[in-house]
């Protein structure tokens, strides 16, 4: 790596780049920077393009300088998601915004189209357009180069007024500044196991999700905690990860039938892997909850609807929304505090319980 490429990696992780750092790398005056930030002067194209470039690789935020300036920060609160679109996200996403409106703020909100790398981007650029904090949702990248800038972007926005809010995912390693809100994705893991468990199921599939990210960790070590507990081992054949998605839990549960796969009971990562189970078992002749039992994870709306209706792990998807714009903008701010003693601090990390959500997919492992 050259010595200005290890400089911006510096600056990135302890979020100290100045308007003069970026002068410096864009070889110009910090009045042109100035100009480039603002908007408010012509610059040369060619400039301009070196300046931005410079801008993106220290890590430095646009508006720390107007901010500095104005002495204000915007009303808004950003959001960064996955896919809007999935029913997991846009359930957090309407606590946010039914709290953020009560709280007199309107929300910024951007999706990563399931490229999680592209956070980083997202959460600059709705910084840059002042937002008072930024709300990350969704499981954590295990990538430490990753949550190094993360932790970067974190201290760069403290020190210029701002926050961030983790939802869905294990805070920041310290001493980055944010606040989480999460919930037990472990122990909701190993309840509905030992449910399965508990009704006589030891062939135990576990199928989706997508790997490398905190989610689909901590669900997966719930799973083998609940047989580890019982002195049962993991067979490997039976954990397949790969994707959240209907498609993916229809094609593996019928490859796992094709291949004659031994096992009565399946967990899915999330519920709209269980659905598409569902459909394969039902497209394959097996009956649930007499051959095959079904547990999904998240209680979306999809859950209660299926044919039988999905057991599942019930996480506060939209009171999950809401302690996360508590954390941004604190309780003072909306005009409820009174309701708000017991919910947290605005530092640190505030943990939902899950619970299971018993329905009719689920039943005892049949005999023989």
């Amino acid at each position: 790596m050259t010595k200005e490429g290890r400089t911006a990696d510096m600056a990135v992780a302890e979020g100290r780049a100045t308007l003069q750092d970026v002068a410096e790398r864009a070889r110009v005056s910090t009045a042109t920077v100035s100009r480039v930030l603002n908007g408010n002067y012509p610059v040369a194209a060619e400039t301009r393009k070196r300046v931005e470039k410079a801008v993106r690789a220290l890590g430095y935020v646009a508006n720390a300088h107007a901010r500095a300036l104005a002495g204000v920060t915007s009303r808004t609160v950003g959001v960064v998601v996955s896919e809007i679109v999935d029913p997991f996200f846009s359930l957090i996403v309407h606590g946010i915004q039914r709290e953020a409106a009560a709280a007199g703020r309107i929300c910024l909100i951007g999706s990563t189209l399931g490229e999680e790398h592209r956070e980083l981007e997202i959460i600059e650029l709705l910084y840059e357009q002042r937002a008072e904090a930024v709300i990350l949702v969704g499981g954590a990248l295990l990538d430490e180069r990753h949550q190094s800038k993360l932790a970067g972007r974190a201290k760069a926005m403290a020190a210029a007024g701002s926050k961030l809010v983790l939802c869905g995912r294990p805070p920041l390693a310290a001493p980055a500044p944010s606040a989480a809100v999460h919930y037990d994705n472990e122990h909701g893991a190993l309840n509905a196991t030992d449910h399965l468990m508990g009704l006589g199921h030891r062939r135990i599939l576990y199928l989706g999700g997508w790997p490398g990210i905190s989610t689909q960790r901590d669900r997966v070590a719930g799973y083998r905690l609940a047989h580890e507990r019982r002195g049962l081992k993991v067979d490997p054949e039976l954990v397949v990860e790969g994707e959240f998605s209907r498609r993916f839990g229809y094609e593996r549960t019928a490859r796992a039938l094709a291949d004659a796969l031994d096992f009565t009971a399946i967990l899915a990562a999330n519920d709209a892997t269980a659905a598409g189970a569902l459909q394969a078992l039902r497209d394959g002749g097996r009956r649930v909850p007499d051959d095959v039992s079904v547990v999904g994870y998240d209680d979306v709306p999809v859950a209660a609807e299926t044919v039988p209706a999905l057991t599942t792990v019930h996480i506060p998807l939209q009171e999950m929304g809401r302690a996360a714009v508590r954390l941004a903008v604190g309780p003072q701010d909306t005009g409820r505090k009174g309701d708000w003693s017991d919910d947290g601090p605005s530092q640190g990390s505030l943990v939902l319980g899950t619970h299971l959500v018993l329905r009719g997919s689920t039943a005892p492992a049949p005999v023989g």
